[in-house]
Parts: C-alpha cells; sequence; structure tokens
C-alpha cells in the first residue's frame, strides 16, 4: 500500500494565467487605441472611457454585494474590459449618463444576471451598445469631428461607412493614409486601424487569443465586399471591422471553444456584417453581427467538438 500514488482529480495540468491577467493583457493591449482616440478626439475621449471603466466597475461590485451575496469579481478586472470596451463603441459626444445606462444594461442585465464572467449568452459591451442604439439613435449616431491633434484639420465628422452607405463617391472620404491613422468620424476607439491591429498581434502573441477568428472575419469582409462591387479597402477599415474581429468576437464566454467553431464563428459574423451594411438600414453590422453568432455559440460548439474515444456525447 505504500507504494500507492494519490491521484487528485483533473485538471492535473494548470496554467499560470488567470482570468485577472488575461483581462490586464486585453486592458494593455487597448491602450494604444486608447492614446489615439485623446490625439483624435481630444480630452473628452478619455473622459468617457474613464467613467464608462468606472460605472462597469461599480456596478459589478454592487451587484455582487447587494443581491447575491457572492465573493466579489471586480478584482478580475473583466468589468474594466467590458467598460473600456463599451466606450470605444460610442461617439465622443454622447451625454455621460447614457454612457453609464450603457454600463449597467452590459455589466447588470448581460452579465450578472446571468451568473457573472464565463456565464453571459452574449459579449456585454456589444448588448451594451446596441441597447443605446436601438434606445438612443439621435445621440449615438451623432459624430464628433476629430480635432486636429495629429496636425490634420477634419470638417465633417460623419462616419466614412455613412458616407459610402449614401452612395457618395470615393473621393469624398478620408484617405487611406488618415483612415488607418484613426483622422476621421466614427466611434472613440474604432478609428484608429493601425492602434488596433497593433493591440490584436499582442494579443495573439500573448496566445490570449488565436488568429483563427480576426482573420477570417475579415477575409470574409473583403471577399464579399468584392462580391457586392463594395470597396473592400474601405469596407475593412472604414468601421468598426477590426475592432470587433480582435477584441469582441473573440470573448471566451461567448465564441466557439474548437478552432472549426471559430471558423464558423467568424464566417457567420462576416456573412452578417456585410448583408447588413450591403442591403441594411443601418450602414454598420458588425456589433449586430457578433450577437447573432453569440446566439449560434452553444449550437456551433454542440455541432464542432470532437467526441473521446469510445465515449458518448450527450
Amino acid at each position: 500500500m505504500s507504494n500507492l500514488k494519490v491521484v487528485a482529480p483533473s485538471p492535473h495540468f494548470r496554467s499560470g494565467e488567470t482570468t485577472g491577467s488575461i483581462m490586464l493583457s486585453v486592458v494593455a493591449a487597448l491602450i494604444p487605441a486608447m492614446v489615439v482616440s485623446f490625439l483624435v478626439f481630444g480630452p473628452r475621449a478619455l473622459v468617457l472611457e474613464a467613467v464608462c471603466v468606472a460605472a462597469s466597475v461599480l456596478f459589478e461590485y454592487l451587484f455582487r454585494v447587494i443581491m447575491c451575496k457572492r465573493d466579489n469579481t471586480v478584482r478580475d478586472c473583466s468589468a474594466i474590459v467590458t467598460g473600456l470596451l463599451l466606450a470605444f463603441n460610442l461617439p465622443v459626444g454622447i451625454p455621460l449618463w447614457m454612457a453609464v445606462l450603457g454600463c449597467a444594461v452590459a455589466i447588470i442585465v448581460t452579465k450578472q444576471l446571468f451568473g457573472g464572467i464565463g456565464q453571459n449568452f452574449a459579449n456585454p459591451a456589444i448588448v451594451g451598445r446596441i441597447f443605446l442604439l436601438v434606445s438612443f439613435g439621435g445621440q449615438m449616431t451623432s459624430w464628433a469631428a476629430p480635432q486636429g491633434y495629429l496636425g490634420v484639420d477634419a470638417v465633417s465628422g460623419a462616419t466614412p461607412l455613412a458616407v459610402l452607405k449614401s452612395g457618395a463617391p470615393l473621393k469624398e472620404l478620408p484617405d487611406m493614409l488618415n483612415m488607418l491613422l484613426g483622422i476621421r468620424g466614427g466611434s472613440v476607439g474604432e478609428t484608429c486601424i493601425i492602434a488596433l491591429v497593433i493591440g490584436g498581434i499582442f494579443l495573439i502573441w500573448k496566445k490570449v487569443i488565436t488568429a483563427t477568428t480576426p482573420v477570417v472575419f475579415l477575409l470574409t469582409i473583403v471577399v464579399l465586399s468584392l462580391c457586392f462591387g463594395l470597396n473592400p479597402a474601405y469596407e475593412l477599415v472604414a468601421g468598426g471591422a477590426v475592432l470587433g474581429a480582435f477584441f469582441m468576437a473573440t470573448d471566451y464566454a461567448t465564441s466557439p471553444v474548437t478552432e472549426s467553431g471559430k471558423v464558423i464563428f467568424a464566417l457567420g459574423c462576416g456573412i452578417i456584417t456585410m448583408l447588413i451594411r450591403a442591403f441594411g438600414s443601418y450602414p454598420e453590422g458588425v456589433s449586430f453581427s457578433i450577437l447573432l453568432m453569440n446566439i449560434m455559440t452553444p449550437h456551433i460548439d454542440n455541432l464542432t467538438r470532437k467526441k473521446p474515444f469510445g465515449g458518448v456525447v450527450k
């Protein structure tokens, strides 16, 4: 009996990563876009981001203390990520109380009422943004012109996607360099493609996410743009596709766990995005596409998960 070894229950291998460290990596990846948001839109962008982060953390803390009577999960930093992502999806001039209301919907309704982190059915920031868009359409589509901190003056705050949707010629759009730098109308954190790509590459390098979802999502947009007779370069960088592909469609709790599932998920996101852009009444479709595919995630997982040899998948 002395030679017998005690085997503890699984898991037998544990990663050094924690939820908190993963979320802090996401925050670090968002810092370049945050800096550019200040340079493009001015101090109001930082105020909006700070308010959304503070409100999200506060709502999570109060809900866990008052309603759940459970251990508080504020320290996992997921509320910080939700607040930042929601702020990145808002116009810089939106009234702050509306942003706080969006945080309440994201944290309380979408996340905590379903059991907290890992149990939410959809990306909280996506739901918060869609709620605000449907409820306050005027304020959510009022775009401030860039302030010129990067040395370029802008005369219009209209988003490039709105210009494209109106049928205006490409010469009325900002040049591609300004599009990549973020000197254009749009939500606070979606405009600077270079900063978002840097953040996305950082997350892939840190192995927080894999490249599957963003690459397939963005390639689908390019292919369908060509099929629909649209300009693929502008469709790729003009809206929130890059922000959504790297930072929102890759959410652990609401996206598939298998690589084949991620491909299906990303294809669905890209297809729905382009159908809305090309044929819908909204110029942008990224948020709606990710939300719809979030709902499909459990079914995708069931279809793509591997069956253990000799086992039964129930």
